[in-house]
């Protein structure tokens, strides 16, 4: 009797999954990029860390054969574009994002259709068909620089996330943006009234923040940009505490890297986990070790959508 290939495979209770990660890494010839805001472990497994801009550019560098993408689907989708001969792994696919799903491309099209001649500025949290109608890809990092790159007599349109597009307009001096109203299930929950407690509580304290927070939080913020720049803050800063609003995963590295520093995740307005992506938490290590195990699931697309979508991202990587 053949026993079943379910009944042969192995129980992962069992395994250590860290060393046959590692093991399928170097059989795969494979890379795991990971955001900050993945759990802790997984980052730990991680070739490179970083935000988007960071995974872009080395998703854009990267020399593997297999590119697992601990991130959310856009991100993957990212690197799949600029990586069309590779195979790129998600280790959950239902991994996506309420900025990108609150943009769809049939919307996004007769929105850019009302505003003839405009640029149309796109943050990278969007999915690949809506990238492939943009002029240009931004991340938090470079936002504020590639639109300061665009003439001022042009009008810009700026999609998904009206609170980084605010944000854009008061460092550009630019007010003229058309803003896509759409938002960030994680930034747009943090309260304001907890902040202010939470800065009675701890006087010494900076707050930090992430420009996809809304507006009357970040003018109470010592300190705003991207997740990379929030982390190099903390290490550099003199301050030895500070209080953080963004995805909670980033305290793993703001720990790893300012070890002596006291880091106070902001508290969302309900009693709850809501300052963790739901999303970015669906990839667990025994996914990653079945992603690298089966090379599934894989992140696909097609060749005339891939191109179109390439030529605002790389845009993009020039201008950063």
């Amino acid at each position: 009797m053949v026993a079943s290939a379910k009944s042969l495979a192995p129980d992962l209770a069992t395994l250590d999954l860290d060393e046959e990660i590692r093991r399928l890494k170097r059989e795969r010839n494979a890379v795991i990029l990971a955001h900050y805001y993945q759990e802790s472990e997984i980052q730990d497994l991680a070739d490179v860390i970083g935000d988007s801009l960071q995974l872009a550019q080395a998703a854009q560098k990267t020399t593997a054969d297999v590119i697992l993408f601990a991130g959310v689907h856009f991100m993957a989708e990212t690197a799949k574009i600029l990586n069309p001969e590779r195979i790129v792994l998600v280790p959950d696919m239902k991994a996506g994002c309420s900025l990108s799903d609150g943009c769809p491309v049939d919307r996004f099209i007769a929105w850019k259709a009302r505003h003839p001649g405009a640029v149309v500025v796109s943050y990278i949290n969007c999915s690949a068909a809506v990238k492939a109608e943009s002029d240009y890809i931004v991340t938090s990092s470079n936002a504020v620089k590639i639109v300061n790159s665009i003439p001022r007599d042009q009008k810009v349109l700026f999609a998904p996330d009206k609170n980084l597009g605010r944000w854009v307009e008061k460092q550009t001096g630019r007010t003229d943006l058309v803003l896509w109203q759409g938002s960030c299930i994680v930034h747009e929950t943090f309260s304001l009234r907890k902040l202010m407690d939470l800065r009675v509580q701890h006087p010494e304290a900076k707050v930090i923040a992430h420009p996809e927070c809304e507006a009357p939080l970040l003018d109470q913020a010592d300190f705003i940009g991207s997740t990379a720049a929030l982390l190099r803050y903390v290490e550099n800063d003199n301050a030895q505490a500070f209080i953080v609003a963004t995805e909670s995963g980033i305290l793993h590295q703001m720990q790893k890297r300012a070890p002596g520093k006291t880091l106070i995740p902001a508290p969302p307005l309900a009693n709850c986990a809501c300052n963790e992506c739901p999303f970015m938490r669906l990839n667990t290590p025994e996914k990653v070790y079945l992603a690298l195990r089966d090379l599934e699931p894989r992140l696909e697309m097609p060749e005339a959508l891939r191109a179109r979508a390439q030529i605002p991202i790389d845009r993009m990587l020039a201008l950063s």
